[in-house]
């Protein structure tokens, strides 16, 4: 376990770091302090781990986002500083090279839900509460909000926006921003199935695939094509993509010899030769 700021706990366990926002007394509300130590421990688990996860300590609350002390007394410049901390934790997280899973229990708010915009997958329990009330503070959404138009839509995402309210879980579902709703008893669990999905593959193949994610967020169709022509050609520099090829191809032989006077491919449910191709 790592100690960092007294609302931030972190424990890496089988290869993923999860991220836990401990400050349940205010709604694990985030300091200043826990962005900018957040940012660290995602880049530094970037470079040694498999994956990284954020949660909150109880049941009450993912995290209620930036605590509103935090903007007491704020002049531009120190306004500046303050969101430009939040905008490279959620770079870091949204360009991490390894997948990023928000396991969202209770209340999950402003720069909180931010953060559940840029992971790649969300698992949420049924008691969980989404919303960007900034507006309510006398404050726009900024930064990462940007991306909650291609989560919801723009009407909803104007909605949410412009209202300050709060959206239960199953609505959010209903909107496919969760790639998983589950029961609160069940999230942890969930969460980390999830995990299991996401990080056996190649590191190689999982670094190119974030990298194109950022491409094709940003660039025109036809320079995002083109940087997957020159991903997919990059990969195969790295013995690890040789491994791995290598290494399904073989399956595939030892699946096909066992199948020589047994089950075929339709009798198993699967197209002739489907796995023979990508």
């Amino acid at each position: 376990m790592h100690a960092g700021p007294p609302g931030l706990r972190t424990e890496d366990v089988r290869g993923v770091r999860w991220i836990l926002f401990d400050r349940p007394e205010a709604s694990n509300a985030l300091r200043r302090a826990d962005i900018v130590e957040a940012r660290a421990l995602v880049e530094e688990a970037s470079r040694s781990l498999d994956a990284v996860a954020f949660r909150g300590v109880g049941g009450r609350s993912f995290s209620a986002g930036l605590h509103v002390e935090e903007f007491l007394g704020l002049a531009p410049a120190g306004a500046r500083e303050l969101i430009c901390d939040l905008k490279a934790l959620l770079e870091s997280v949204r360009r991490a090279p390894i997948p990023t899973v928000c396991a969202v229990n209770g209340y999950c708010l402003g720069g909180a839900m931010e953060l559940a915009m840029v992971c790649d997958v969300r698992v949420a329990s049924e008691n969980a509460v989404f919303g960007m009330p900034e507006i309510k503070v006398g404050l726009p959404s900024v930064l990462d909000a940007a991306l909650l138009q291609q989560h919801v839509g723009l009407a909803k995402a104007k909605e949410m926006l412009l209202t300050g309210d709060l959206y239960a879980a199953d609505e959010m579902d209903r909107y496919g921003f969760l790639n998983k709703l589950v029961e609160p008893d069940r999230l942890d669990e969930e969460a980390a199935l999830m995990l299991g999905r996401l990080t056996p593959h190649s590191g190689t193949a999982l670094a190119a695939q974030k990298r194109l994610f950022e491409a094709w967020q940003n660039a025109s169709l036809e320079r995002a094509i083109e940087a997957s022509v020159d991903e997919f050609a990059r990969v195969f520099d790295k013995e690890e993509t040789r491994a791995a090829i290598e290494d399904y191809a073989g399956r595939l032989r030892k699946r096909e010899s066992r199948r020589e006077g047994g089950q075929g491919d339709t009798a198993a449910g699967r197209a002739p030769g489907a796995e023979r191709t990508v």
